[in-house]
């Protein structure tokens, strides 16, 4: 299964820099399985990645012939990001080298199903790791502008909050301090994206507070308005950190770095999991907690960890998974209000105030 998948699809994620300024670049991969991972790969690991493309395929690379190229250029250090500083330099490098990635995508099946780019984005040792480095940063990149409308029209943005609901019941103060309670599968709108992990929600009562965005989850298109689901559709993300092939019809068949949903925890050591929209039964040893997964899934991407766009599912119960428990999913630590506001526009910071006890 793991040999003759390949890349469809690359997405850039995010920025991490780490406290030895030390930056890498996350990016979403969809494979042709219909799994998707996450990988972390640096500047030098590019340079390495295209020099060997060009002695794999020289034809391709116009080394013979430039009228025969087909490989992309890799992006070099332009004059116009050293005037930047050290964080946007490198997001504008994470979008030059996504748009590296999906050049390569489409230089023919040769390039792209090749085992030099396959094996570019499988994922690494590091990739599985359940935490990034100690005091690693993840920067977001902006999303990109509208296109400009007509000369002397006024420019009207409109800001839709999006609806996500709690997987599990969360306890926290809202911006005024009061008490504030989200029940399992309660609807909360997202005002707010913070890149450490906690974003400003508004309950049906009208109420904002911060949340962690590891405790939402986007509603399926089949779900009604009062926010409920089928019973076993989503559950904390974990990550497979090695591949793992059925052996019975109620497991499941996973590569290594897929992302799943853990529905129900067993200490038979087998999980009930989903994943492509399948639910079966995964052994707990290949799983562990996918943290920058956690923190960079979302509707932007490409889909969901279970693989699916939304589909209806039942979790059935099995011998070896008599005693379940859910496992609540990690809460990221918090950063201070003034940290959150140094990263907001002047309008966000004053409507902040305004709410603050």
């Amino acid at each position: 299964m793991a040999g003759a998948r390949h890349p469809v699809c690359v997405s850039g994620a995010a920025l991490v820099q780490t406290e030895r300024l030390q930056q890498t670049f996350a990016f979403s991969v969809c494979w042709s399985d219909d799994s998707d991972s996450f990988v972390r790969r640096s500047w030098e690991d590019f340079r390495r990645f295209h020099k060997t493309l060009k002695e794999t395929f020289p034809v391709e690379a116009g080394l013979l012939r430039r009228s025969d190229r087909v490989l992309p250029k890799l992006p070099a250090d332009a004059p116009w990001l050293v005037l930047r500083g050290r964080t946007s330099r490198g997001l504008a490098c994470l979008q030059l080298l996504e748009a590296y990635l999906r050049a390569l995508l489409v230089a023919g099946e040769r390039v792209s199903r090749s085992p030099v780019l396959t094996g570019f984005f499988a994922p690494q040792p590091w990739d599985l790791e359940p935490m990034l480095p100690p005091g690693s940063q993840v920067i977001l990149p902006t999303p990109q502008e509208p296109p400009p409308g007509l000369p002397g029209s006024p420019a009207i943005r409109t800001l839709e909050a999006q609806s996500l609901r709690c997987l599990q019941p969360f306890s926290t103060q809202d911006t005024r301090g009061q008490p504030f309670h989200a029940q399992a599968q309660e609807a909360l709108d997202v005002l707010l994206r913070h890149p450490s992990g906690w974003w400003l929600v508004a309950n049906k009562d009208q109420q904002t507070a911060w949340f962690p965005a590891p405790y939402l989850e986007e509603a399926a298109p089949h779900q009604g308005q009062d926010g409920g689901q089928p019973l076993g559709i989503s559950g904390p993300q974990f990550c497979a950190v090695c591949a793992y092939e059925s052996s019975r019809a109620d497991e499941l068949s996973v590569p290594a770095g897929a992302r799943v949903r853990v529905l129900e925890a067993s200490d038979r050591g087998w999980w009930l999991c989903r994943f492509r929209g399948c639910t079966g039964l995964l052994p707990a040893v290949t799983l562990q907690r996918d943290g920058l997964g956690t923190l960079l899934s979302g509707p932007w991407l490409h889909r969901g960890a279970d693989g699916a766009e939304g589909g209806e599912g039942k979790a059935h119960g099995s011998p070896r998974s008599p005693q379940t428990v859910m496992l609540p999913p990690p809460v990221p630590a918090r950063p201070p209000l003034s940290a959150i506001q140094s990263r907001c526009c002047t309008i966000t910071r004053k409507a902040l105030r305004q709410g603050a006890p």
